[in-house]
């Protein structure tokens, strides 16, 4: 699924026009990014959480040379589902 596909649920969903559910859509989207670039966590009660973690240096190695690279730190982030969301998954 797209987010022009999220987009059009939410036209059929609620009657709005296509051009304003593509900005809700956007505008819930940056505002999600917004907080995870602070390094906040973003909570959906049902859905899951969006988690913001540091991963420090590393070495790693190139699968192909085999020669060791360092891998710099870096911020990831990472989704938990929540157990509502697992059991729908799931059933």
């Amino acid at each position: 699924m797209r987010k022009a596909d999220i987009a059009n649920e939410v036209f059929d969903k609620l009657g709005i026009s296509k051009k304003e559910s593509a900005d809700i859509l956007e505008a819930i989207l940056n505002s999600i990014k917004e907080v995870l670039k602070k390094g906040e966590m973003v909570k959906i009660a049902g859905f899951g959480n969006f988690v913001v973690r540091q991963k420090r240096a590393r070495k790693g190695r190139n699968p192909k040379t085999g020669e060791e690279i360092g891998i710099t730190p870096r911020r990831v982030v990472t989704f938990r589902p929540s157990q509502v969301f697992k059991k729908f998954v799931n059933q």
